[in-house]
């Protein structure tokens, strides 16, 4: 329950050592660094930075493209598991080797494209020729060009009239269209049941007349008019489809011989996004002619060894000194328990520094919270297992899942211990098993058959006063982190009294008189002596009226303050209504179970022959792969509900900044700094 202290670093060195010092940082990644405004004469900013960074970011992007055509034509085959691989780690030897390399393999990159480019002009111009060859085919009988207009003294009309026609109904046509003409000539050159080609030559006389009846008898110029002998246009149109051909199975070649490229390219892409994102923390840098300032945060641990090296390598000048509060940002530190469950505090709002870190004392209600949800011995060993496989297989996984996964490790190891005590494997698959398939009941073992501690199914007013008792200890704890908060970072020890003993003694004071009433013998099972409904009721009254005199005590006209006072005592519905909450405790509980009996029942019907072993495997795995998908979402959704809503709900404040240090935001590769 920590966060770490933040030291502001000044860093003074040569110009000419600026773009080897931000590498460097950018390698360690223990560095935010500050834009830093100077209003000085000997320093300025460089705009230049700004046409740097998007010429390396268009770099990166040409690296990229050509990565993703080499992907079409060589796959690369990725197992199930790919994504927790995480990123490859280079040394410094190895990066400086393919920085030494990257020009030519951007080389390689702009000749992928290129031979991509020559693909796809080859690709449009087959279309188009393949069109070409295909508007020609009706045409091939014709023994003269398209474009053929006639002789001296003829006219050649060459078209179509739609579906299927005879000459003998074309000059019949003309016929009675033109009756005084005569002497055109109508010749088929291909009939189908869409269109007619036709060859019709007349007089050049009677050219507009004959042109004018072919209209309306529906003739029409064909799209695509060849300028040579259809027959060797054909020819020379498939001669082009053959050369395309030909380009397109060279530029592929070009492309798959490139193959052994593909992790360099992988590296060029990240390496310019790398030198992009140097420039850009360039941009916060001030410089002179010479010399140039830095200046951002860093964790106290790093400090010193961050100097040390700075001033040993670079001959730099580095200042260091305590930061403020206010503007540091933060970072979290906890042990190996409570460290996965950052990521859900930072889904929150980071702490800011006049408040304690809550992750420690969340984790534990994190962990308890979802096994209770999830409560089922058998899910919680599946989860654990998967977590902990993947977390020993891939030892190179993002910080951020592997946060992920140990955080689910733990709500396992929960959700295992709360199964066993409320005596559910997978349901109630052991007894299902032994009862269909060995025909006797199984034995007695105590958290797979019989429960341990008890069965929410049969008790479930037992379950659900125990939520309530872990509901109120959760807001207890919250207003506990209130009273430490207050006089740690605030040393404001009257508000211990006003803001958190008063709600101690309200809530405290009630719940004391209401385990005195008779209905409780009902629903808890028992009921304290009358004299603790005294005692409580004692207790409610005096937190009440601290809560109605102190609660509007920033007001100080009297009439204001009471009236603040009395909103005040109205938190009280809020703390009814944050316990109540807690009943999702045994609604999730509840409904895991449910559902994994339901599918045990379903499995177990077909009986117990070959047929029913099959059935009840299938059902077994298909059902409860099903059950633990949905619940586990369930569980995750309202443990942080919880945790939100009801426990931050009582000290926590949040808004502060996170730490984000300048470090290698790249996609395949990340560079290890040699010590």
């Amino acid at each position: 329950m920590a966060m770490l202290k933040m030291q502001r670093v000044y860093v003074y060195a040569l110009l000419k050592y600026c773009k080897d010092i931000l590498e460097a940082l950018q390698r360690r990644g223990v560095v935010e660094i500050e834009n830093l405004e100077m209003e000085d004469s000997v320093f300025y900013k460089d705009d230049s930075s700004s046409s740097f960074q998007d010429k390396y970011q268009r770099t990166s992007s040409i690296a990229k493209e050509a990565n993703e055509i080499l992907s079409r034509y060589v796959p690369r085959k990725k197992g199930l598991l790919s994504s927790f691989k995480g990123r490859e780690q280079l040394t410094r030897s190895q990066y400086d080797e393919l920085v030494g390399e990257s020009q030519d393999i951007l080389q390689v990159a702009y000749e992928i494209i290129a031979a991509q480019k020559n693909i796809d002009s080859c690709i449009a111009e087959k279309i188009k020729y393949q069109s070409q060859l295909d508007t020609i085919q009706p045409w091939l009988n014709l023994d003269v060009p398209m474009n053929f207009s006639g002789t001296a003294t003829t006219k050649a009309f060459i078209g179509k009239f739609p579906g299927m026609k005879t000459s003998t109904e074309i000059v019949s046509g003309l016929a009675e269209l033109i009756p005084e003409i005569e002497g055109v000539d109508v010749e088929i050159v291909s009939a189908d049941n869409n269109q007619t080609c036709v060859f019709v030559l007349s007089s050049r006389a009677d050219a507009d007349a004959v042109s004018d009846a072919l209209r309306r008898l529906g003739f029409e110029y064909p799209a695509y008019i060849s300028p040579v002998v259809p027959m060797e246009r054909e020819r020379e149109i498939k001669k082009h489809l053959s050369n395309r051909d030909d380009r397109i199975k060279k530029a592929t070649q070009q492309i798959e011989s490139r193959a052994d490229y593909a992790e360099k390219l992988n590296f060029l892409e990240d390496y310019y996004i790398m030198k992009a994102e140097c420039y850009a923390a360039y941009g916060d840098i001030a410089t002179s002619r010479h010399t140039f300032v830095m200046t951002g945060y860093v964790p106290e641990p790093d400090a010193q060894s961050l100097k040390d090296y700075l001033e040993t390598n670079f001959d730099a000048e580095v200042e260091l000194e305590e930061a403020t509060n206010d503007d540091a940002p933060v970072k979290l530190k906890n042990n190996k328990f409570a460290e996965p469950t950052e990521s859900v505090l930072a889904t929150y709002s980071y702490p800011d520094h006049h408040e304690a870190d809550p992750t420690s004392i969340m984790a534990i209600f994190y962990y308890l919270f979802f096994g209770m949800m999830f409560s089922d011995a058998g899910y919680g060993i599946v989860m654990s297992l998967a977590c902990a496989i993947c977390l020993l297989k891939f030892k190179g996984m993002e910080a951020g899942l592997k946060k992920s996964l140990k955080m689910f490790f733990w709500c396992g190891v929960t959700t295992t211990f709360w199964g066993l005590l409320f005596g559910s494997f997978f349901g109630d698959a052991v007894t299902v098993i032994s009862n269909t398939f060995f025909h006797s009941p199984p034995p007695n073992i105590p958290g797979l058959v019989t429960p341990i501690w008890f069965n929410p199914v049969d008790e479930p007013m037992r379950m659900l006063m125990f939520s309530f008792l872990l509901g109120i200890i959760h807001l207890f704890t919250g207003l506990a982190i209130q009273a430490y908060n207050c006089i740690r970072y605030q040393k404001n020890f009257l508000a211990v009294i006003y803001d958190v003993i008063s709600w101690y003694l309200l809530v405290g004071g009630g719940i004391l008189a209401l385990l005195t009433m008779d209905m409780m013998q009902n629903i808890a099972g028992f009921t304290l002596p009358p004299v603790f409904g005294t005692v409580g009721g004692i207790m409610a009254a005096v937190g009440a009226v601290i809560i109605l005199i102190f609660s509007g005590r920033e007001s100080k006209n009297p009439i204001i303050r009471l009236a603040k006072g009395a909103y005040g005592l109205y938190g009280t519905t809020g703390y009814l209504s944050d316990i109540l909450s807690y009943s999702r405790l045994l609604a999730l509980g509840l409904a895991t179970g449910v559902i994994a009996t339901v599918f045990n029942k379903i499995g177990s019907m077909m009986g117990d022959g070959i047929i029913g072993v099959i059935a009840f495997t299938v059902i077994f795995i298909i059902g409860h792969g099903v059950n633990i998908g949905i619940n586990a979402l369930g569980a995750y959704v309202h443990t942080n509900r919880l945790q939100f809503v009801e426990f931050f709900g009582k000290f926590y404040t949040g808004g502060g900044k996170e730490f984000k240090p300048f470090k290698i935001n790249t996609k395949h590769y990340t560079v290890k700094e040699d010590n």
